[in-house]
């Protein structure tokens, strides 16, 4: 196992060749339905990756990290995806929170060091906590509820959010929030998850995802140092972080749900294997219909993995327009991975839709690829504006 320094702590390199990949994938697996049922934190997948180095793999080199490529990020996505999206979700928000860090910066360095070390000893998580009730995601814009007021000292925080996926697990909470100066400025407030005044409410019960813990916090006069403030610009009326916005960065998501696609693919083929009618005399992966049903399959998988991996080999060679185009080819990898899940399930019935058919929780799951943002309706509408604007 190859370890790299973070100052004075190690962190493992991550091994993203196929055979470990597919390793890490089929250890997160053996859990996966078992944290399905519970809603409980996947612990045991989250250790697995916490073990290869893949919730560190975006730490930058001046920190002693690897500093993967975006690339390799999305693979180890995909793998975990493929094993348990609940894993593959928290580790992705992690990841994109050392990747902001790695291309912005915005932490203190002692406040950091510390987030690398308790890293290197288990997971220490980290997710941006931006969505409120009456808000909504902030994606489409608007100002959240959340409020920092100023104090000799640093800042006191008042607010409720929703929908703050790692729950209990994570280490450090991102706050989106706004000051309470004039003029206000908006931004992340980076709270330790064990200040005071800060309290949890088990209210996520979804279709999907179920292990992620995406439940409802709140936080009542919880002091946060002065330096803990890492400022978001506006940018087109819409407070949006370029950092966790731009190129690469924002694929983190789309990938997970291309391993789910896998998963089902991977279900679908077995079940085809060894199901044998009596009527038929042999297994349904014999016959044409069966194998067209696979063909279709695939096809939508191959069309997701060539939108994500060669979106992001475009934007390595700085093609021109790519990165103008990335919520459309976002779009784009969200039906073809619901469609893959789909034709698996209809083809098979009522015995995909049962329970103890892993493709019940394959359906439930990259159904929720629809919530994260850019949604549809408003990818698909930008992308024609952009088209009909004059001089296009």
């Amino acid at each position: 196992m190859t370890t790299v320094s973070a100052g004075p702590v190690t962190l493992t390199v991550p091994d993203t060749s196929p055979a470990a990949l597919a390793a890490l994938t089929a250890e997160i697996a053996a859990t996966a339905a078992a944290y399905d049922r519970s809603g409980e934190i996947p612990a045991a997948g989250l250790a697995a990756a916490h073990r290869g180095g893949y919730l560190t793999a975006t730490v930058a080199a001046r920190y002693g990290g690897p500093e993967l490529d975006p690339l390799e990020v999305v693979r180890i996505l995909v793998a975990l995806g493929e094993g348990d999206p609940s894993v593959a979700l928290i580790a992705a928000n992690n990841l994109a929170a050392h990747r902001i860090q790695t291309v912005a910066g915005g932490w203190p360095e002692d406040v950091y060091a510390e987030l690398l070390r308790r890293s290197a000893e288990g997971p220490a998580l980290v997710n941006a906590i931006r969505a409120e009730p009456e808000l909504g995601a902030p994606a489409r814009g608007g100002l959240p509820a959340t409020v920092a007021g100023r104090t000799e000292s640093g800042w006191i925080l008042n607010g409720h959010k929703t929908f703050a996926t790692g729950g209990r697990a994570l280490a450090y909470h991102l706050v989106w929030a706004v000051t309470d100066e004039t003029p206000l400025r908006v931004g992340h407030f980076i709270v330790p998850a064990d200040a005071d005044g800060i309290a949890w409410r088990d209210s996520w019960d979804h279709l999907g995802l179920r292990a992620s813990n995406t439940h409802d916090v709140s936080y009542t006069d919880v002091a946060v140092p002065r330096g803990n403030f890492l400022e978001i610009p506006q940018q087109d009326g819409v407070y949006r972080d370029p950092a966790a916005t731009a190129g690469p960065s924002s694929f983190g998501h789309a990938a997970l749900y291309v391993g789910v696609a896998r998963a089902a693919r991977t279900a679908f083929v077995e079940y085809a294997r060894t199901r044998v009618p009596t009527a038929l005399g042999h297994p349904i992966a014999d016959t044409e219909r069966i194998q067209a049903v696979a063909g279709e399959i695939e096809t939508q998988i191959i069309q997701a993995e060539t939108l994500l991996y060669g979106t992001l080999l475009r934007l390595a060679a700085d093609e021109p327009d790519v990165a103008n185009r990335l919520s459309p080819v976002k779009v784009l990898i969200a039906r073809s991975v619901i469609a893959a899940v789909e034709t698996a399930v209809a083809a098979l019935g009522n015995a995909a839709l049962t329970r103890r058919n892993p493709l019940e929780r394959h359906l439930r799951d990259v159904l929720c690829v629809r919530v994260h943002p850019p949604q549809e309706d408003a990818a698909v509408l930008a992308a024609g504006r952009a088209v009909l604007r004059p001089g296009e």
